[in-house]
This record gives structure tokens, C-alpha cells and sequence, in this order.
């Protein structure tokens, strides 16, 4: 068996990253005195307020690893994970801005055209240009080897038809990032002949409809392209590399923060619940387990950040954070449950209990948005040489 050594570096912290911070922290602790957002679970992927992430552009926190010329600052993944971190933990409302912030955007750095880099990327890091992704398929979610949404040449350009799924957020986005079958499908090499495409949502044939999930929210979307015409230069990269990119996407998209702490703010309220009563010593062993498992996976994130930020490709690492953190944040809501009962019923209980029940409703999802469980144990068993 091939061995395989995963590696989570630890990463150097420098005394900028740590004010940062602090100042993120006062920024979000002053809004909630103001009461401009109510805090509230899985915010990264359902919290959406516009206003809000446009006074997060205006404090210069999206986009801050990007060339100042592109509006970004030039500073370090570790600057870029302590600003989401605080977010997650807040429960703000950070999804107009997140998946142009941790994925399109980089994309477009990197594959994109100047004139894409010149009139997009300033505005994302401005906080008034949105992104969705155009992954998933009906019958193709995890397995995006078999989308069946296609592209065609035509004069000028490409005409693009399919149907995407659960694209996060679509209503509000300006662009999508269309992952494409640009030739016929190769059985033995099923990965090949798909290309990523740069398509406007209010382009003619673009139809966005709601899906409404178990919390009553339509972040969910699915996007029809009803043969959609897209320039020559919509085309992100080259024609045909659609997979070598986002395979290197989704280790941004797999390893944040975000895969262990959505369900965060319901842990912070149920501690400041124990310690006021200070009485129960079997639920503060649960609660300080759990504590102790989101220490441990937060070093392994940052370990992955690190890894991107020296300009490395840790897929299995990205995909064995995702698993364990995934999985971890949904047992949070378990245990919870174990000392304060939920509540379905409107109205009832308080802010714990308002958040578990929100995090109850939407804990289905977490392991599998961004490519399910057991898609991510194989790619894990083939980093062991397993498969």
C-alpha cells in the first residue's frame, strides 16, 4: 500500500493577523447592538443581506488576498481565515458575498480574462457583484464527471442548455460559474471535455426558481439555460480544462472554517447558558468534548490554509477536513438536544432554542453541499492508495 502522510502544518501567525481580528470582532459586536443582523446558523450558506455585505466591502474584508489593483489588499490566507472565522461565529449574514469571495473570484484571477479581472473582481471585492455555482445537475450531484449540460459553438461564441442545482444564492447573483460539457463523453476518461464558462443570470434563457427547504428559506435554486448565449470570452481558461480547475476549487470550497462552524453560534449560547448555571458536570464534559474536537479541526483547517496560501493542492486534506467537520457540526445540534429539548413550534423558547431549532432544520445539508460523504471517503481512500 502506497503510504501517505497528510500533512496540517502549523501556521505563523504575525501580530497583523491578530489585529485584524480584534477588528472584525468589534465591527460585528457593534452591529449587533445596533441590531442590524440577528444572529442565526449556517450563515455562510443562507444568510443573505446584500446591505450587509456591502458594508463588509466598504471596510476592505472581501477580496484580501487579491492585487491591490483589483481591489483587493494583498494580505495572507490566514488574514482571509480569521475575518470568515469571526463571521461564522457571529451567525452574520455573509452569503451574498461568499461564493465569489472564496471561489469565483480566485477563479477568475486565475483563468480569467483581463477584462473580466479589470470589471468584476473590484466590484465582488466591493460587495456589490454576487456569484452562484453551476456545478451540480439533476442525477449529477457529487459525480460531476456526469453533468450533461452542454455547450455548443456557435458564431461569436457558445450556446450553453442544462439545468443546474442547488445553486446557493442564484437569486440575488449577478454571474454564474457554468461547469459545461464541451465534447462528447469519453468513458474512459469521463473527466476530460468539460470547460468552465462565465454566464450572466439575466442573460436571455437564464430562468432562476426557488427551492424552498425544510426552514421555510429559498436559498436553494435550481438554474435552467435554455440554449444561452455566451461570448468567446466567457470561456474561463481553456476549453476542456474545466476539471483541473475545479478540482483545485473545491480544496478552497472543502477546508474553511465554514465546514465545522455552522452550527457554532448555537454552541457559544449553549456555554454561556452553562456557565451561568454551573451545575451539571455531565453536560459540561459533553460540551467541553466538543470543544476540544473544534480545536482539533480548526488546526487542521488553518493547515489547509496554509497550504494554499505556499500554493499546494491539499485535495485530501480539504477532503478530510470537510468529512470530519461535516459530520461534527451536526452532532453538535445531538448533543445539545441531550440537555435542552427542541422546540419546533413558532414563538416558542428563546434565542437557544430559536437556534437550535434553525440548526436542526438545516443540518441535513452539511454533508453534502460540496460534494457528499461518501464521494469525500473516496478520495480519501485513494490518497491511502486504497482505490
Amino acid at each position: 500500500m502506497q503510504n501517505i502522510n497528510f500533512n496540517f502544518p502549523a501556521p505563523v501567525v504575525d501580530s497583523s493577523v491578530e489585529a485584524l481580528r480584534l477588528e472584525v470582532r468589534g465591527f460585528l459586536a457593534d452591529e449587533r447592538r445596533k441590531g442590524t443582523f440577528q444572529p442565526g446558523p449556517d450563515c455562510w450558506c443562507a444568510g443573505i443581506d446584500t446591505e450587509f455585505t456591502r458594508k463588509l466591502g466598504q471596510k476592505g474584508w472581501i477580496g484580501v488576498t487579491w492585487p491591490k489593483e483589483y481591489g483587493g489588499r494583498e494580505l495572507t490566507a490566514l488574514h482571509r481565515y480569521v475575518i470568515t472565522e469571526e463571521l461564522l461565529v457571529a451567525g452574520a449574514p455573509v452569503h451574498a458575498h461568499w461564493i465569489a469571495d472564496r471561489q469565483s473570484g480566485p477563479l477568475i484571477l486565475q483563468s480569467g480574462t483581463q477584462a473580466m479581472k479589470e470589471g468584476i473582481l473590484p466590484r465582488i471585492a466591493a460587495g456589490t457583484c454576487y456569484f452562484a455555482l453551476g456545478l451540480s445537475e439533476p442525477g449529477a450531484g457529487s459525480d460531476l464527471a456526469a453533468v450533461k449540460t452542454r455547450a455548443v459553438p456557435t458564431e461569436g461564441g457558445w450556446r450553453i442548455t442544462g439545468t443546474k442545482l442547488w445553486s446557493s444564492g442564484a437569486q440575488v447573483c449577478e454571474y454564474m460559474t457554468v461547469l459545461a460539457r464541451t465534447s462528447k463523453v469519453d468513458e474512459k476518461h469521463r473527466h476530460a471535455g468539460l470547460t468552465q464558462f462565465l454566464v450572466r443570470l439575466d442573460a436571455p434563457g437564464v430562468t432562476v426558481r426557488g427551492i424552498r427547504d425544510m426552514s421555510g428559506v429559498e436559498h436553494f435554486n435550481e438554474t435552467n439555460f435554455d440554449n444561452v448565449f455566451v461570448p468567446e470570452d466567457a470561456v474561463l481558461g481553456a476549453v476542456g480544462d474545466g476539471w483541473k480547475q475545479i478540482t483545485g476549487e473545491l480544496a478552497m470550497e472543502r477546508s474553511g472554517p465554514e465546514r465545522f462552524l455552522s452550527t457554532f453560534v448555537a454552541l457559544e449560547r449553549a456555554f454561556s447558558r452553562m456557565a451561568a448555571a454551573r451545575e451539571n458536570t455531565h453536560q459540561q464534559a459533553v460540551l467541553g468534548r466538543l470543544a476540544a474536537r473544534i480545536r482539533a479541526l480548526r488546526s487542521m483547517s488553518l493547515g489547509v490554509a496554509t497550504l494554499l496560501q505556499n500554493g499546494e493542492s491539499p485535495d485530501v486534506e480539504a477532503a478530510i477536513v470537510k468529512d470530519i467537520g461535516t459530520r461534527f457540526e451536526q452532532e453538535i445540534i445531538e448533543k445539545l438536544r441531550e440537555f435542552w429539548p427542541i422546540m419546533m413550534a413558532q414563538g416558542q423558547g428563546d434565542e437557544l432554542q430559536h437556534l437550535l431549532s434553525e440548526s436542526l432544520l438545516r443540518q441535513p445539508s452539511f454533508t453534502l453541499r460540496g460534494g457528499t460523504n461518501e464521494i469525500l471517503k473516496g478520495i480519501i481512500a485513494r490518497g491511502l492508495g486504497l482505490r
